[in-house]
């Protein structure tokens, strides 16, 4: 097998006209993640000694993107003359002996397994090419062969003749070969084509001129190798990329009702025996632990939620912490910085907000829970709010363990209720409670006999 060092180079610097937007195509993004980043998280699984990122077109916009990894080599490509002078660019910075592996950032799709295979392939051929059978292979590169089956060369759609044309071995874009056979291919690149540019394809008619052996490795699936050139074209790979997702969550135990209505986007991980229902978006870093269950319309954003906790339809939960047993909504939402500890019960419109809950707690229907540390087996009625913001600052709400909270009532912070306490329905409290205290703010009720109501006055003609 061939040993030399890997080097990555990554084609970044296109327009991408077809998009119709102000923002560098390779920023457009699925799975909550830019196709770049995709395609440099698969680089990176290859463990190259470097990583090459070409960029021209909105390089500041890209390098802004991702000016936190500071692994990458930018390369500027100052005048997009073509794939070959892209790749031309970047060699400067690579000492042999290497394998250069070329890869666009605008095929988001492609495996580690894949590539893996490409890299392989490199021991017995200087140059390996990555293509595919597809049925419709307009504006592609077509395979050229000779009547041995041997690769001789790549002619673009735009140059092809109608013979050439019906071909449907298709270039994906994605090669592989040796530094110094590289260098030496690049150097006899011509212009003379449809586009006037410098294409990086053309190195293989060259090197098969030279009599190079060219491998022509297949990806296992041809959504690997697609392209996104256009709006449509990035909404199918976002639905074939979820259904990738869904496909390796349900082979690893986990229930999902229906793998199309799912959407997940970043580093999300969901053990197994968790049921998922449909419509439900869950966002990174996200971890769910195993045997939860997942309602419908729910959505889940950088939160941890552990073993068997329920979550039941139409609910929000963003930067929580979520304890084994707990249960949830339905139409709750949880806001940043709330953390429930075991078995707490959050029911049906309750808003919850930079909130710790202790175990076997209840805040059941139409509450707001913001600013506040609860104790254990508390239970905060209907319509409770902790008034925690005075119109300039927050201020906190401490209330102990085995409090019950009677409903409709506001608790205006700062305010502590001890453990043990217990607040009236339809109370305001301004001032803290002592432990196993009673506290009561009600006017006094009065009752009128004979009482007769306000009638409507009749409409005149």
């Amino acid at each position: 097998m061939n040993v030399k060092p890997l080097h990555i180079i990554v084609l970044a610097a296109g327009k991408g006209s077809r998009m119709r937007s102000e923002h560098p195509k390779v920023l457009h993004e699925i799975g909550g993640q830019p196709l770049l980043a995709h395609v440099l998280n698969t680089a990176r699984s290859l463990d190259p000694t470097g990583i090459h990122v070409v960029i021209g077109h909105g390089k500041k916009q890209i390098q802004d993107r991702f000016d936190d990894d500071t692994s990458l080599n930018w390369v500027i490509q100052e005048q997009q003359l073509g794939t070959g002078h892209a790749v031309a660019q970047a060699l400067p910075n690579i000492d042999g002996p290497a394998n250069i592996l070329m890869l666009t950032a605008d095929v988001p799709l492609l495996s580690q397994t894949t590539l893996e295979s490409m890299l392989k392939s490199m021991s017995a051929s200087p140059l390996t090419l990555l293509t595919t059978l597809v049925d419709d292979a307009t504006g592609l590169g077509r395979i050229q062969r000779d009547d041995s089956n041997a690769v001789i060369g790549i002619v673009e759609h735009k140059d092809a003749s109608a013979e050439q044309r019906n071909n449907k071995e298709i270039n994906s874009g994605i090669i592989c070969a040796d530094l110094d056979g590289l260098k030496i291919w690049l150097e006899q690149v011509g212009n003379s084509n449809a586009q006037g540019e410098y294409y990086l394809t053309d190195i293989v008619s060259i090197a098969a001129g030279e009599g190079c052996p060219i491998a022509a490795i297949h990806p296992k699936q041809s959504s690997e190798v697609m392209g996104i050139n256009s709006r449509n074209q990035l909404a199918v790979a976002e639905r074939q990329y979820q259904s990738n997702l869904a496909q390796n969550l349900m082979a690893s135990g986990v229930t999902i009702i229906d793998p199309a209505r799912l959407d997940i986007r970043g580093d999300v991980s969901i053990a197994a025996d968790t049921v998922i229902d449909v419509n439900v978006v869950i966002e990174g870093p996200t971890t769910i632990g195993g045997n939860c269950s997942i309602g419908p319309n729910t959505y889940i954003s950088q939160s941890n939620i552990q073993a068997g906790v329920t979550i039941h339809p139409n609910c929000v939960i963003d930067q929580s912490t979520i304890s084994s047993g707990a249960n949830i909504g339905p139409f709750a939402r949880l806001r940043p910085g709330t953390a429930l500890a075991e078995n707490v019960r959050i029911g049906n419109f309750v808003e919850t907000k930079n909130a710790s809950i202790a175990a076997e707690s209840k805040v059941n229907h139409l509450s707001y829970v913001g600013d506040a540390n609860v104790g254990r087996d508390t239970n905060i009625g209907a319509g409770v709010i902790t008034c925690n913001y005075d119109g300039a600052n927050k201020h906190q709400t401490i209330i102990g363990d085995q409090v019950f909270v009677g409903s409709d009532c506001q608790l205006i912070a700062p305010v502590e209720i001890e453990d043990g306490a217990t607040i009236g329905a339809g109370s305001t409290i301004t001032s803290n409670i002592g432990a196993n205290q009673l506290a009561l703010s009600r006017a006094k009720q009065r009752t009128i006999d004979n009482w007769k109501r306000p009638s409507k006055n009749k409409k005149r003609d």
